[in-house]
C-alpha cells in the first residue's frame, strides 16, 4: 500500500497561487505586454459578436415595430416575351375582398413625369426621383411616420398637392411643408415629408401624389405597380397563397407576391456570414496572443533557473515546479482574457450607443472567451512548465 512519506514536500493551493502571482509581479511590463496579446484577441471576438448581436436586436425591434405581416404584390413577367404584365386597375378592390386581409394600399408609377425644384430646371436633371400615385391610406398600411408636415388628406383629393420621400426632399432642396415643386406642367404644393420606411425603401426617393390628382393632372392610367397588404400574423402564409388569384383569376402566374421582411432577414444572414469571418480573424489574434504567452513563459524559465535549482535543492518536487509555472501561465492568460472581455464589452456598448442601438452581448461571448484564454494559457504554459521541472538542480544552479 502506497502512502505519502510524512517528510515529503507539500505545496498548498494558496501557496501555489502566491508563487504564480509573484512571478508576474516581478516582471510587470512583460506580463502586461503578454496579456495584451490575449486581450486583443478576446476583445476582437467579443466586439464582433456583440456588435452583430446589437445590430440584430435593432433590426428585430424595427421589424417588431413595423410588423412582419406586410406582403407586396407586383407585376410578373410574360413567360413568352419576358415583358412585365401590368396589374389590373381593380387590384386594390379585389385584394381588399380576399379572406384574411386587414388593410391594403398601392402605389402606381407615373411614367414620363419628372420632379423638379421649379419650372426652370433642365428636364435632364431629374435627380433619379420617381413620381407615384398613391392611395390615401398608404401611410397607415405601411405604419410609416412623417418627418415634417402632414399627409395628403390635409387637402382635397383633387388638389395638386404632394408628399415627398425623405431623400426626395433632400434632393429637391425642400425643407418643409408649404413649398412647391414642379411636376408635369404645373406646381404642386408640398404637404409633408415621409420619414424613412425600412420595409418600403422605394418611398425614400419618391414624390407621392394622391391618385385622383395624378389622374387629373399627370395622366395616371389607374394601374398600380406595387400593392401593400397586411393581415394577421397567423394568416400571412394563407393570404400569400390567395393573393395571386385574387389579383388575376385567369393568370395568377403573372402576379408576384413577396414579403419585404424576408429581404431584411436575408441581409441579416449575409451579415452573420461576414461576422463569422471576423470571428475567425479574432481567433487568429487569440492564437498569436497564446504564442506570446508561451514565449514569455519560456524566457521566464530561462531567467529563473537559479530559483528553480534552489527550490529543487530545498526539496521541491518536479510536480511542484510544473504546477507553479502552469499556474503562472494560467494567471497571465486569464488576466488577459478578463481585460479583453471588458474591452470588447466597452467597444460594443460604445458603438451601439453611437448608432442608437440596444446593447446586446451574448453571454457565451465573454464566458467562452475567458474559458478559451484559460485553455490557451494551459497549453502555452505546459511545455515551459515541464521544461522547468525537468531541469536538474545542479544544472540550474551552475547556469545561474
Amino acid at each position: 500500500m502506497n502512502r505519502t512519506h510524512p517528510l515529503a514536500s507539500r505545496l498548498r493551493s494558496g501557496d501555489l497561487l502566491r508563487l504564480g502571482a509573484t512571478g508576474l509581479r516581478t516582471r510587470p511590463l512583460r506580463a502586461v505586454l503578454s496579456a495584451a496579446g490575449i486581450a486583443i484577441g478576446i476583445a476582437a471576438m467579443i466586439a464582433v459578436l456583440g456588435i452583430s448581436a446589437s445590430s440584430q436586436a435593432h433590426l428585430d425591434a424595427e421589424l417588431e415595430k413595423l410588423g412582419t405581416n406586410l406582403l407586396t404584390v407586383a407585376p410578373g413577367e410574360d413567360p413568352d416575351t419576358g415583358a412585365p404584365v401590368p396589374l389590373p386597375t381593380t387590384t386594390v378592390r379585389t385584394v381588399a375582398r380576399a379572406d384574411g386581409v386587414d388593410s391594403v394600399s398601392a402605389t402606381g408609377e407615373i411614367t414620363g413625369v419628372g420632379a423638379y425644384r421649379n419650372a426652370r430646371v433642365h428636364r435632364a436633371e431629374s435627380n433619379a426621383l420617381s413620381v407615384l400615385a398613391v392611395e390615401g391610406n398608404l401611410l397607415a398600411t405601411l405604419r410609416g411616420t412623417l418627418a415634417a408636415g402632414g399627409w395628403l388628406d390635409r387637402a382635397p383629393a383633387g388638389y395638386p398637392t404632394t408628399v415627398l420621400g425623405h431623400r426626395a426632399a433632400q434632393r429637391l432642396g425642400v425643407t418643409g411643408a408649404g413649398e412647391q415643386v414642379w411636376l408635369g406642367d404645373r406646381y404642386f404644393t408640398v404637404l409633408g415629408v415621409v420619414a424613412p420606411v425600412p420595409l418600403a425603401p422605394e418611398l425614400d426617393t419618391a414624390v407621392l401624389v394622391n391618385r385622383a390628382a395624378a389622374e387629373t393632372y399627370l395622366g395616371f392610367d389607374g394601374r398600380p405597380t406595387l400593392v401593400y397588404e397586411r393581415s394577421a400574423d397567423h394568416l400571412v402564409e394563407s393570404v400569400r397563397v390567395l393573393l395571386p388569384r385574387a389579383v388575376d383569376a385567369e393568370n395568377p402566374q403573372n402576379v408576384v407576391v413577396s414579403r419585404p421582411s424576408d429581404a431584411l432577414k436575408a441581409r441579416q444572414a449575409a451579415e452573420e456570414s461576414f461576422t463569422g469571418l471576423l470571428v475567425g480573424l479574432g481567433g487568429v489574434a487569440l492564437f498569436v496572443g497564446g504564442i506570446g504567452v508561451a514565449n514569455t513563459m519560456v524566457i521566464t524559465v530561462i531567467e529563473r533557473r537559479r530559483e528553480i535549482g534552489l527550490r529543487r535543492a530545498l526539496g521541491a518536487a518536479r510536480r511542484h515546479i510544473t504546477r507553479q509555472f502552469l499556474v503562472e501561465a494560467l494567471l497571465l492568460s486569464t488576466l488577459g482574457g478578463l481585460a479583453g472581455a471588458a474591452l470588447g464589452a466597452g467597444v460594443t456598448a460604445g458603438y451601439a450607443l453611437s448608432r442608437g442601438w440596444p446593447t446586446a452581448i451574448p453571454l457565451v461571448a465573454p464566458v467562452g472567451g475567458v474559458a478559451a484564454t484559460m485553455v490557451i494559457g494551459a497549453l502555452a504554459g505546459l511545455y515551459p512548465a515541464l521544461r522547468a521541472a525537468r531541469t536538474p538542480p545542479t544544472v540550474a544552479l551552475a547556469a545561474a
